[in-house]
């Protein structure tokens, strides 16, 4: 099902829109279009600090704007450099919860010229939902949007 959103999710990454704007119609789009990502957003890292900031992202505000490395899953895949898939995170001790509705997470970094410079991260309200397909499609968007992140700079 998700190999079908990938044409789509390609033409808004390529549109003429700014990078941000690009990322924000992605977020909008795979929250609308996945029944179980109920919260889509990027988090990118913070200059030369060692923390994480709050990009583009589609859902409930969140409090969580800045989040040090280390600290709750964003800041575990920011250390690790691995995809993290949280089935329950009731059972996670280094968890931040944002909402008390989310009840698993997925969060697959983001990497240009080999550095991990952000991730998306996606919130469900449903129980255990993220597959090996969600993983093979987040990598597949990252690797569009650095892509868009490469031409930037």
């Amino acid at each position: 099902m998700l190999t079908e959103l990938r044409p789509k999710a390609l033409e808004i990454l390529r549109s003429q829109k700014s990078i941000e704007e690009k990322q924000q119609e992605l977020c909008s789009f795979l929250q609308a279009k996945v029944d179980h990502y109920d919260w889509v957003g990027f988090y990118f890292k913070n200059g030369d600090k060692e923390e994480l900031k709050l990009g583009p992202y589609a859902g409930e505000p969140t409090d969580h704007t800045i989040i040090p490395f280390g600290k709750g899953i964003c800041g575990q895949v920011a250390v690790s450099n691995q995809n993290f898939v949280v089935p329950d995170v009731a059972a996670q001790d280094n968890y931040i919860a944002c909402s008390i509705t989310v009840k698993a997470e997925i969060v697959v970094p983001l990497f240009v010229n080999g550095e991990n410079v952000g991730q998306i991260d996606i919130d469900s309200n449903t129980p255990d939902p993220f597959t090996q397909e969600d993983e093979r499609f987040l990598e597949f968007i990252n690797s569009e949007v650095a892509k868009l992140i490469e031409l930037k700079y």
